[in-house]
């Protein structure tokens, strides 16, 4: 996302003065080549960068995520969970996610919260534009992307094996007596359309909202769920998937939610732009019926689920539509912030279901 402009030679300074006495491998040590990811789109609060020694031929990469500044999307950043998260996740599980390191609470440093973690290598299936179009996923074989996205299953699916009553109280609060993770859930999203978006702008996730309450189901099945699962948070080398990134929006809850998002941002990003599907790539009924084989849970609810995803993804881009806004890199009277790549799917699906 676009946040107020960094002074990256700044930054390099005060990374340097930061990172002193933290890697006793590289006395001395400089920052350098501070940037930020190549492969996807508004990006700006994750940062890379080098670090050197004198005397030292090699260098070491590490990747900063920081608390995001000015027009945000969401009203609220937790980085220290995502923190507690990403250390749980990598010592006690088989989630493939990067090694985080460090954890800064002090504002001086970067203007906010951060924190550093190990650089993984590979490869994002890009977003901007969408892989579906072009990229380096357009040049592989039909097999070779089948076997990405078949991999990138299985590591989300590991997500939903693991161990989750040990996130209780550390990471995630224990619900109340009288609601369910799906209620909470909900909620977040009116609040968030109330916070972030003139609700009377918006009429379709009204009826999108509406039809959500109508046709709950019931929540019999509890996972932690990566919240952005998708095949554009992924880190692929030689042809496995490697890493999964962006945690900002985990939770607990039925885990077919995160196939249903799986499959409903990939699906915005093709049917919501017109653009055909990438030959190779696993269609609806496989990609559902691999994750139940490698998760281990039942994807009975996935068509509810689905239509929470387009719910949320809707008001998510009408908001980043309005950020762009702000920004002046939309004009102001633009609509894209009711239709868009989301919105038309979303359209489309509640005709279907009367809603």
């Amino acid at each position: 996302m676009p946040p107020p402009r960094r002074d990256l030679a700044s930054l390099e300074r005060a990374l340097t003065q930061w990172i002193e006495g933290k890697l006793p491998d590289l006395p001395r040590a400089a920052v350098t080549n501070l940037r930020g990811p190549t492969e996807t789109g508004y990006s700006s609060d994750t940062l890379l960068f080098d670090v050197t020694a004198p005397g030292r031929q090699r260098s070491r990469t590490f990747v900063a995520k920081l608390q995001p500044q000015g027009f945000t999307v969401f009203p609220r950043y937790d980085l220290e969970q995502q923190y507690r998260l990403l250390a749980w996740l990598h010592s006690f599980t088989e989630v493939p996610v990067p090694k985080v390191l460090w954890l800064e609470t002090r504002p001086e440093f970067l203007g906010s919260v951060f924190y550093v973690m190990e650089f993984v290598e590979g490869r994002v299936p890009p977003d901007n534009p969408p892989y579906h179009s072009t990229g380096w996923l357009v040049e592989l074989g039909a097999e070779e992307r089948r076997q990405l996205w078949n991999s990138g299953i299985a590591a989300m699916a590991a997500v939903h094996r693991a161990c989750w009553s040990d996130l209780l109280g550390s990471v995630f609060p224990e619900l109340s007596a009288h609601a369910t993770y799906l209620d909470l859930q909900l909620e977040d999203y009116r609040h968030f359309i109330d916070w972030g978006l003139e609700r009377s702008r918006y009429p379709l996730l009204a009826r999108a909202e509406a039809w959500l309450q109508a046709h709950k189901p019931p929540e019999d099945q509890i996972a932690l769920c990566w919240g952005d699962a998708r095949f554009g948070n992924q880190l692929f080398h030689q042809g496995q998937c490697v890493a999964l990134l962006d945690w900002e929006m985990a939770r607990l809850g039925d885990p077919v939610q995160d196939v249903a998002w799986w499959w409903t941002i990939d699906r915005c990003f093709s049917e919501g732009l017109g653009i055909p599907r990438l030959e190779g790539l696993p269609g609806r009924a496989e990609t559902i019926e691999l994750w139940e084989a490698t998760s281990g849970f039942s994807a009975r609810n996935f068509e509810y689920y689905e239509m929470l995803a387009l719910y949320k993804f809707t008001a998510i881009m009408a908001r980043v539509v309005r950020q762009l806004c702000h920004y002046e890199l939309f004009p102001q009277d633009t609509t894209m912030d009711r239709d868009n790549l989301a919105s038309v799917v979303l359209a489309h699906d509640l005709q279907l279901k009367g809603g």
